[in-house]
């Protein structure tokens, strides 16, 4: 294969991947809305204390061994020797099929000692049904790193969306089941978390069919009498130091994000049985507390997305020794980032109350969502940030800074809950995040040399979001008097839809007309976007772009 095919293989499995991760992310962020209207605030309060210490474990178990594996099998597959390959994958599986095990059993067996620390009974059961888990997406993590060396991503796209959908089917079925029954809200959390071991094995077996296929290949394009060598090959234990060699910093980078929200795991529900709560309406409080992440975590989300439209132009710059276009891609993106984060979160703020409704049926909590939604533009910011940074070969800087928002989160909990509730840690989300972009960004701008002008990072985007805030409260309020007048209840919830989806739809509008009128965003930096050329040549002609 010449460099060009191998390159366009490659492009185009980045494409196959990214888009499966997208779709994956937002079906496992919006399982949650449908979990929340089922079985209510209490289980949802459950439901999301165990989940983010259930993530944290999966992360370290299994974060780096794709990336590991996927390196060392690439790189068998350029010597030709692909059995090599093979042996790496299945030296990893073993490892990790030991080390899912014994997390099984720690989880399971430790889940009394878990409630303890959360100070709250009600989650021991949804600890137990979550280990089941860890016995499946380990082994699943090698195979995908397998495939991914061989430059084939499909495998892991279709196990990442086979994954996220069998877990939210089997959730939704045994929510109804057990509810049906008269099951107490203890039991229909677990019920909920058993929908992430069904996921795992289902992706784990999709794995495994294209592993048989795979190997099934192999074997027909095998010489009758060809024979491989031992003499030079490494051991397995040698070829598993090599794999941890890799994986375990990257297992320990990815642990920083997980661990800003398992902070809220351990310490919100006690913090909040101080005020005199009981272990259920602990979960309730929590519960209401968790309705604002599904949103910021799509913000983030789609942020993680875009970044890979800067980090292939800033690897290309970097190789060529570019010191000006690394700084004007890294610039760049900072902006643009700030911008999406910046928008999403006053969007958010404004339109709180009927986008609660609408998700949620109710408006309880809006202030705290209102809150909450702060924290997402800290986190593009900081993802994007830290993206950068790790490819400019800065891979412990942003880990070391996630460690230490997440003491920022720790602390500020610890003295806000106590006199805030719920509100208090939603405030210490939004610092948390943000003082993760600011240190992301300075370390960025210090090693870039950028400079960075607060006015021109502060004053247009303000007089911008707020002409967008403005329109998209005038068509929230036109929608509700529009949907009074045709008959529906002003606080019902098809009005809150219309609220939120014209709030939107005109908050978007303003704010890209606007960014465009004040030259916020100029046509030099379209043009570098995909299809940026054509898009620009668009708003020119119709005269909304200088």
């Amino acid at each position: 294969m010449n460099s060009s095919e191998s390159g366009r293989k490659l492009l185009q499995g980045a494409f196959v991947l990214s888009s499966a991760a997208i779709l994956s992310k937002l079906i496992g962020t919006l399982q949650k809305i449908p979990l929340q209207n089922i079985a209510g605030d209490g289980v949802f309060g459950i439901y999301n204390t165990v989940y983010p210490f259930y993530l944290m474990l999966v992360t370290l178990a299994t974060a780096g061994f794709p990336i590991a594996v996927s390196k060392l099998v690439a790189e068998a597959e350029a010597r030709g020797d692909a059995e090599e390959g093979r042996r790496v994958l299945k030296a990893t599986v073993v490892l990790l099929a030991i080390m899912g095990g014994i997390l099984c059993v720690l989880m399971y067996f430790c889940a009394p000692l878990i409630g303890r620390l959360i100070d709250n009974s009600q989650v021991i059961a949804s600890v137990r049904a979550a280990s089941v888990s860890l016995l499946f997406v380990p082994i699943m993590a090698g195979l995908r790193g397998y495939f991914q060396g061989l430059q084939n991503m499909v495998p892991t796209a279709i196990s990442q969306v086979t994954e996220q959908t069998v877990r939210v089917a089997v959730m939704l079925v045994l929510l109804f089941l057990l509810m049906s029954y008269g099951a107490g809200g203890e039991s229909i959390a677990a019920g909920a978390m058993l929908g992430s071991a069904a996921g795992g094995a289902a992706g784990l077996l999709v794995m495994w069919l294209f592993w048989i296929r795979n190997s099934r290949k192999m074997r027909k394009s095998a010489l009758p009498n060809e024979q491989l060598r031992d003499e030079g090959r490494k051991s397995s234990i040698s070829l598993l130091g090599t794999v941890l060699k890799y994986a375990i910093p990257v297992a320990l980078g990815s642990v920083a994000v997980p661990l800003i929200n398992m902070v809220d795991t351990f310490t919100v529900p006690r913090l909040l049985k101080l005020e005199g709560l009981n272990d259920l309406e602990a979960m309730q409080e929590f519960g209401i507390y968790n309705r604002g992440l599904p949103l910021v975590q799509l913000v983030t989300m789609l942020a993680t997305s875009l970044s890979v439209l800067f980090i292939p132009a800033l690897a290309e710059a970097r190789v060529r020794r570019d010191q000006s276009g690394i700084q004007r891609q890294s610039s760049l993106a900072l902006k643009w980032f700030w911008l999406i984060g910046l928008a999403a979160s006053v969007g958010i703020v404004v339109l709180a109350e009927p986008i609660n409704r609408m998700l949620y049926m109710n408006a309880e909590g809006t202030t705290t969502l209102r809150i909450l939604s702060l924290s997402a533009a800290g986190s593009t910011v900081g993802v994007i940030a830290a993206a950068l940074l790790q490819g400019l070969g800065s891979a412990k800087a942003p880990a070391i800074i996630m460690l230490a928002a997440a003491a920022i989160k720790t602390l500020l909990n610890l003295v806000l809950v106590p006199h805030l509730g719920v509100n208090g840690a939603a405030l210490s989300s939004a610092a948390a995040f943000a003082a993760a972009a600011v240190m992301n960004a300075l370390l960025l701008a210090r090693l870039l040399q950028l400079r960075l002008s607060f006015r021109a990072a502060l004053l247009k985007p303000a007089l911008v979001t707020a002409a967008m805030a403005i329109c998209a409260a005038g068509a929230a309020l036109g929608a509700a008097l529009c949907a009074s007048a045709i008959g529906f209840a002003a606080d019902g919830r098809f009005a809150a839809l219309l609220q939120s989806l014209l709030g939107v739809a005109a908050g978007v509008l303003v704010f890209v007309l606007g960014a465009l009128g004040t030259k916020l965003i100029t046509a030099a930096e379209l043009a570098v976007l995909p299809k940026g050329t054509k898009l620009t040549k668009l708003l020119q002609k119709l005269k909304l772009l200088a």
